[in-house]
């Protein structure tokens, strides 16, 4: 699959080849676009699927740059251009999906649909952290998550491990693990973990999500699928979450896929795929023909 020019740089991506509007699939942290890698051949749409890796993670390239949020929605953006998308259909998880839903907000012509889960919704507060997360939140935006995350390979691991309900094989765990070689080449991984938008900080992550949060409640014209799991306590969306959802999104509709971790195409790729293909068809989202 190409390494496709951008910027300073290079980034990667999986393909499905097909004919009309596209899907693009968006990976989170420390995730890459192998995290799709069982769900795009499920997908039972005759179009083109799209999953690129985030610049500085998976095979795309690292350039020098601090990795926060703007720093990865501009080279996004330049890779949309540079494969000259027009209308799209989006798929989004964790900061995938917080990306999605940036660049929706700032190109409302070119979405035609947004699926989500496991994703930011809205700014959030340390109060409404349970235990687990705010002691972990903690630690790696503290001097330990320097240790946790550049210095050992921790964090990644434990992402495929505690985040999913079905532990990843070997080789599955070495291809997330296989662009992280260094301390330098793990800085993307710190940086988004440090960049949950709680009680206002980082500012600038909150200023995105509050706009896109806008354009989420404003948006009538664009179906959107919110997918949901059980089962597990990393889920970033349980109940109260997705009744939030409910209420300040619109034109949303939520589909529950079963058991799963917050890394949930490990656990339930099939479901999925199968959500996505039946919204997806029931929206006709998918034109033969690019306008």
């Amino acid at each position: 699959m190409p390494h496709i020019p951008v910027l300073d740089s290079t980034m990667y991506h999986e393909e499905v080849s097909g004919e009309g509007t596209p899907i693009v699939f968006l990976h989170g942290n420390p995730a890459s676009s192998h995290l799709w890698r069982k769900v795009l051949p499920a997908v039972e749409l005759s179009t083109r699927l799209l999953a690129p890796d985030l610049i500085g993670m998976g095979r795309s390239g690292k350039p020098d740059g601090d990795y926060r949020f703007a720093h990865h929605a501009r080279y996004l953006e330049a890779w949309f251009d540079r494969m000259r998308l027009g209308e799209v259909v989006l798929v989004g998880h964790d900061w995938g999906g917080a990306l999605a839903f940036d660049w929706a907000a700032r190109h409302p012509g070119r979405v035609r649909g947004v699926a989500f889960f496991e994703t930011i919704m809205r700014p959030m507060t340390w109060a409404e952290l349970g235990d687990g997360p705010r002691s972990r939140a903690m630690a790696m935006r503290g001097s330990q998550g320097e240790e946790l995350a550049l210095d050992r390979t921790s964090f990644l691991e434990s992402a495929f491990s505690g985040g999913v309900l079905h532990p990843l094989d070997a080789e599955d765990l070495q291809a997330y693990l296989a662009p992280y070689p260094t301390r330098v080449s793990r800085r993307p991984i710190l940086e988004w973990a440090r960049s949950l938008p709680l009680d206002g900080q980082p500012s600038e992550v909150t200023e995105r999500v509050e706009q896109y949060d806008t354009w989420l409640a404003d948006s009538h014209g664009v179906p959107k699928l919110l997918l949901t799991f059980d089962s597990s306590p990393t889920l970033l969306i349980g109940s109260e979450l997705a009744e939030w959802c409910k209420a300040h999104v619109t034109g949303l509709e939520t589909e529950h896929c079963g058991p799963a971790g917050h890394h949930a195409p490990e656990d339930q790729p099939a479901s999925i795929a199968k959500a996505i293909t039946a919204w997806a068809k029931r929206h006709s989202l998918i034109r033969l023909q690019q306008p």
